[in-house]
């Protein structure tokens, strides 16, 4: 499995134009930001395991999947409180990584758990990635 980082698609950041000033212009959104999560991987006779610390994650807004022999990692925070906070010390970014995943892994098998912050993911090797023992014939 080799890490395959692809670029996140480009926000448009414009200034904040009001509709006084120009009404035929719109305001857009201002450029989301992503931490690149930090992993740990491990191989087991059985898997591959990737542990992610993503802190601040739901699981309702966690994408894990996987297209073309990509799996992408993808979570967005969401602040607890209600309302616009008079004061912020700090501010919840959204994590995105991406690895190319070979033959060697059962695509199908992947499981995901979220618990305390911590992603892991447990990747399946494929029948033919797995080491076995080869029984010999005496004559």
């Amino acid at each position: 499995m080799a890490e395959s980082t692809v670029a996140m698609p480009e926000t448009e950041q414009t200034q904040a134009v009001t509709q006084a000033e120009n009404p035929s212009v719109e305001t857009t959104r201002p450029r989301e930001y992503y931490l690149t999560p930090p992993v740990d991987i491990y191989e087991t006779p059985e898997s591959l395991v990737v542990m992610a610390d993503m802190p601040g994650i739901d699981p309702a807004h966690l994408d894990v999947r996987v297209d073309h022999d990509i799996l992408t990692l993808r979570g967005q925070t969401q602040h607890q409180a209600s309302g616009e906070p008079r004061y912020r010390e700090y501010t919840l970014m959204s994590f995105f990584r991406q690895f190319e995943l070979g033959e060697r892994i059962d695509q199908e098998g992947i499981r995901a758990d979220l618990k305390h912050g911590v992603l892991t993911l447990t990747l399946p090797k494929a029948a033919q990635a797995q080491p076995r023992a080869i029984t010999i014939n005496a004559a």
